[in-house]
C-alpha cells in the first residue's frame, strides 16, 4: 500500500512538472507579433521588412551569432539599456521575443 501512495505522488509531481513547464514555455509567434509591433521601426525584424535604422542590426543577424542565448537575450531585454527605447516588456514577453528572434537562426 505505501509503495502504490508513493508511486502516484511520484506520477502528481512528474505531472505538475510538466504542465508547468508547458506553460512558461516561451511563444515565437506572440514574440513575432510584439516584435513587429515594437521593434521594427529601428530592427529588420522580418525576411519581407524593407526598411529599418541601417546602424542596428536584423534580428536574423543577432539569432546567427555564435553566442547568442535566448535566455541571455531576454534578460538584456528587461534591463533598460541607452541605445534603445525603453519598453516596458514582462518577463514573458521578453522571452517571447527571444524565442522569435531564435526561430530566425
Amino acid at each position: 500500500m505505501h509503495q502504490h501512495l508513493r508511486q502516484i505522488c511520484l506520477l502528481l509531481v512528474v505531472a505538475s512538472t510538466l504542465g508547468a513547464s508547458a506553460a512558461s514555455a516561451a511563444n515565437a509567434d506572440h514574440g513575432g507579433d510584439l516584435a513587429k509591433r515594437w521593434c521594427a521601426s529601428c530592427h529588420v525584424v522580418t525576411n519581407g521588412q524593407s526598411q529599418a535604422s541601417a546602424d542596428v542590426p536584423s534580428f536574423a543577424s543577432v539569432a546567427r551569432r555564435p553566442d547568442f542565448s535566448p535566455e541571455r537575450l531576454a534578460f538584456f531585454l528587461l534591463d533598460p539599456h541607452p541605445k534603445m527605447p525603453n519598453f516596458p516588456l514582462s518577463r514573458t514577453e521578453a522571452s517571447d521575443i527571444a524565442a522569435y528572434i531564435g526561430s530566425l537562426r
